[in-house]
């Protein structure tokens, strides 16, 4: 057979394809989305996300040294406080529960990246990530308090703020903010094109904040719609973000794509919940091989371009890392 070109021969062997393969995994990569509740020695496991975890600052001081020890040097955090009013007061309280968690990350492991989650929903007692006028999520009103919050978690002691409300000009409203009271090297991670979709199910059971009436089709983008990603990539670029994001991760492979190649931020996609639950459900039924089946979703988003992934498989995919490494 006169065949030229036989691309199996890059295949032959696994030393072959690890000397030619384009893309890794690495453990600077991974961020772990972390649950913290008020109380004392909770730690109760979501239903709906087997092996994640409500924790109370007493017990994720335990998980801390977890995280560290794995290798895992980023965290971003999610806050279910006790109480929630109209106006998401605990969001932007100085001793919140997110604000309290920072600074205990930060007092015994400073230098772990600590990122706090910017949003209203999992703190007003309607479920929205505004404030509400006449059954209106009510746009400009909404920037003051966010910007609030990010300055209280600045003051805390995170590293980078992350505002997932997708408010019209938030952006650069928290970053002069920011700026004005002397946190110009906080930085903002922005969750620039967050779609309106279905796969948050299990996010919302675990921060308790599914929207008590209609839904979030006004200010999440439209699963239908590409060009909104780079409108929305565009104008956050120029409010002063730093990191772009793309939430969800599995679907959205090409819009990852085209926000990597088109924009000159870094830029991080969020797996988020519905995918977790998903591979962890098969893999607990035994339908799938779970490490290959994780590992091969997160090598997809490098693929795309993702340079920092959101995942609640981080610890796991930090063990697999060094399982590996030290089997070489």
């Amino acid at each position: 057979m006169n065949i030229v070109r036989r691309p199996r021969r890059l295949r032959n062997s696994q030393a072959i394809r690890d000397m030619v393969h384009e893309y890794d995994v690495n453990l600077s990569d991974l961020i772990y989305p972390v649950f913290v509740v008020e109380g004392e020695d909770v730690k109760e496991e979501i239903p709906s996300m087997p092996g994640i975890f409500h924790y109370s600052l007493d017990t994720f001081k335990k998980h801390l040294e977890e995280i560290w020890d794995s290798g895992v040097r980023s965290v971003l955090f999610f806050g279910v406080p006790n109480h929630k009013d109209a106006v998401g007061s605990q969001a932007y309280n100085k001793d919140g529960i997110v604000q309290r968690a920072i600074r205990m990350t930060k007092e015994t492991y400073p230098e772990l990246i600590s990122i706090a989650d910017i949003c209203l929903c999992e703190y007003t007692d309607h479920g929205h990530c505004g404030i509400i006028r006449d059954e209106k999520i009510v746009n400009d009103e909404t920037l003051e308090l966010l910007a609030k919050a990010a300055l209280s978690c600045a003051m805390a002691g995170a590293d980078i703020v992350a505002p997932s409300d997708m408010m019209d000009g938030r952006i650069g409203y928290m970053r002069q903010k920011l700026d004005r009271y002397g946190y110009e090297d906080v930085l903002i991670m922005s969750y620039s094109i967050k779609y309106a979709s279905g796969y948050y199910g299990p996010f919302r059971e675990a921060a308790h904040s599914a929207p008590s009436f209609g839904d979030r089709k006004s200010y999440q983008m439209d699963w239908r719609n590409k060009k909104d990603a780079r409108i929305e990539a565009r104008l956050d670029m120029e409010e002063g973000a730093d990191i772009l994001m793309v939430k969800p991760g599995m679907a959205y492979l090409d819009i990852l794509q085209t926000i990597a190649e088109e924009f000159p931020l870094p830029v991080c996609t969020y797996s988020v919940s519905g995918e977790y639950s998903m591979m962890k459900a098969a893999a607990l039924n035994g339908w799938i091989d779970e490490k290959r089946v994780v590992m091969e979703t997160m090598t997809a988003f490098k693929r795309a371009g993702a340079k920092m992934i959101i995942t609640y498989y981080a610890p796991q995919i930090a063990e697999w890392l060094r399982e590996e490494e030290g089997q070489r």
